[in-house]
């Protein structure tokens, strides 16, 4: 029988400096290869906590019960920002049953069939934000044109948010998605964001319309989440919607213009865009540092290594998915790699609701890119590229190009 391992061993600083372009973080390269399954510290927060980097620990620690997010609440774990990013109460920090149950209240509107019927939307305002973009003429700042504005008037059509309310949306977005600002900057727009929730939380309860806001609100009228999970729930999706789509795509269009060759192979054959998307969501390394810490709620194995009770523990999906043990030449960026699933949105019961809804956005995204504009390019060096910083999700801060 192996002995399990319960080391003490050295715990590594991790400060998660600012990584320029497409850079891998050094550390998780180097722990994924020479120690996977590792002590580290952020800058933030109390003690040490576990990080796993190889793809099946990752799969392990990300699915097993015995780990626990909900512990995670009231508890000052090492963090890379001074504030906790997903408040108490919402989905991104229960466990069963109380997750199973608010999540089973978006999974229906975000299911992959109800998400192409989202897709000739999608299309129709990419096609009139593209229009508008050729007529004010080259060069033209892609994340203003087309990458920010696509999902955020999505986004406020899917959620029923007035559209003249995105801009204070997305002030808030900058503070709470950000690295740089304090516990209490980020505890005052928190109050705002859910103060502005709970108000159109009752305008909706009077005027509903066919929103999944209003089907919410319905659901919080019926008894089925309270109006903290209401809320949580809500600026869960508005942000990462604001965000998360708005970086992956400007970073997936910015990565296939520095890769010139593979990006000729993809014009030639279209039909290769879905493994094309899926190949770009293995490959960026779409955030800063790491997502959210679990709980073990026993003494677990992981790798070999002994989990005690109590101790928080990280995964890495980026690291996961640039595995040498599963991926051929990983640190490649390879469109026609047939091999095992990314795992850029996550695994388990928290695997990300709005999975579906991203991947449609980018290839709505670059099948008209593609299609419309075949001299698109980069309209400063790619040195040039200015990059996001103090953030959660990397992206860039404007995607200069010409055609």
């Amino acid at each position: 029988m192996t002995e399990l391992r319960c080391p003490v061993g050295q715990v590594h600083p991790w400060p998660v400096d600012h990584l320029p372009e497409l850079a891998f973080d050094p550390l998780l390269h180097r722990l994924l290869r020479e120690e996977p399954f590792a002590r580290v510290k952020l800058a933030f927060g109390e003690g040490d906590a576990w990080l796993a980097t190889r793809y099946e620990d990752v799969k392990a620690v990300s699915s097993d019960p015995r780990f626990s997010r909900a512990l995670t609440v009231d508890r000052p774990i090492t963090s890379m920002t001074p504030h906790t990013v997903a408040p108490p109460g919402g989905v991104g920090r229960a466990d069963p049953p109380d997750h199973t149950r608010l999540r089973r209240l978006t999974a229906q509107t975000f299911h992959r069939k109800r998400v192409e019927h989202l897709r000739a939307g999608t299309q129709r305002t990419a096609d009139e934000l593209l229009a508008a973009m050729l007529d004010q003429g080259p060069p033209a700042d892609l994340t203003e044109a087309l990458t920010g504005p696509l999902p955020a008037a999505v986004t406020a059509e899917l959620m029923g948010v007035p559209p003249a309310d995105l801009p204070l949306l997305q002030a808030w977005r900058a503070v709470i998605l950000s690295s740089d600002h304090t516990a209490a900057e980020a505890g005052a727009v928190k109050a705002e964001i859910a103060g502005y929730f709970k108000a159109l939380a009752a305008h909706r309860a009077e005027h509903p319309g066919a929103d999944l806001f209003s089907e919410l609100v319905a659901a919080h009228g019926a008894g089925q989440l309270s109006r903290p999970e209401l809320i949580s729930l809500s600026v869960m999706i508005v942000l990462n919607a604001l965000d998360q789509i708005r970086n992956q795509t400007s970073t997936m269009v910015y990565t296939l213009l520095t890769h010139p060759a593979q990006l000729a192979a993809l014009r030639a054959d279209l039909t290769r865009l879905p493994g094309a998307v899926e190949e770009l969501l293995r490959f960026i390394p779409q955030r800063n540092g790491v997502g959210m810490p679990r709980v073990a709620t026993e003494d677990v194995e992981v790798g070999g290594v002994l989990v005690r009770a109590g101790e928080a523990v990280y995964v890495s999906y980026l690291a996961a998915n640039r595995d040498p043990g599963v991926y051929t030449d990983p640190d490649a960026l390879d469109l026609a790699r047939e091999e095992s699933p990314n795992l850029a949105f996550g695994h388990g019961p928290h695997y990300c609701v709005g999975a579906a809804l991203t991947r449609m956005h980018a290839e709505v995204v670059l099948s008209t890119l593609l299609t419309r504009l075949p001299g698109l390019r980069l309209a400063v060096p790619a040195a040039e590229v200015r990059w996001l910083r103090g953030t959660v999700n990397r992206g860039p801060a404007a995607l200069p190009v010409a055609w």
